[in-house]
């Protein structure tokens, strides 16, 4: 990731609260038969590893995890994101020499793949999953909920996904190359927008 250190993230309670927030991530490997990509939900265990390391399960017919990766994969986390409008900046009306860009958070985790079928831990996954994204529900589904026939029929259709991180590329770009007469413009906008992603970077932004 093109990191100018400006941008860079080195606090890596923001890094993992990125990671956390992200509902969907995207897994990354390359093989023998080319670059392949997943869209998977994706969790971090903070007690293994220096790291951490990367958990997730893929469908079982998908060729990802029946090919060799060659290296180490890549997980990508997004957090908030906004497109930036010159319009913004103060220094439109100063001079004019403005250009659009656009504000993000994001974390590239790197690190040795391992694909296992062990239904024992692909149950451990499923449950770390579902708690996660059912905490907060009124009522919390369960995997336990489920038939235990039905949970294990469903356990051979998928298979464990498990990187531990080596690397950690962490950006949060939110204007700080820009002045603060610009950065405040920029706040605003993005409070008055009418999309809620929007207002959810406008808080990020340094002033």
């Amino acid at each position: 990731m093109y990191m100018p250190a400006i941008f860079k993230d080195d606090d890596l309670e923001n890094v993992r609260a990125t990671i956390r927030a992200a509902r969907l991530a995207h897994f990354v490997t390359v093989t023998a038969e080319g670059l392949m990509a997943t869209p998977l939900p994706l969790f971090l265990d903070e007690s293994e590893g220096e790291q951490g390391v990367i958990y997730g399960h893929f469908a079982k017919p998908n060729p990802q995890c029946k090919a060799a990766p060659l290296g180490d994969g890549l997980a990508i986390f997004m957090g908030p994101d906004a497109y930036v409008t010159p319009s913004w900046y103060a220094t439109k009306q100063e001079t004019g020499k403005v250009v659009p860009t656009w504000n993000y958070v994001a974390v590239h985790a790197h690190g040795p793949v391992e694909f296992f079928d062990d239904p024992d831990r692909l149950l451990v996954v499923v449950k770390r999953l579902t708690e996660i994204h059912e905490s907060g529900r009124t009522s919390p589904w369960a995997v336990t909920d489920a038939p235990p026939d039905f949970i294990q029929a469903q356990l051979r259709g998928i298979v464990g996904l498990r990187m531990p991180i080596t690397r950690l590329e962490a950006k949060r770009k939110m204007s700080q190359n820009r002045n603060a007469a610009d950065r405040a413009g920029v706040v605003a906008g993005l409070w008055a927008s009418e999309r809620a992603s929007d207002r959810d970077v406008a808080p990020l932004i340094p002033l």
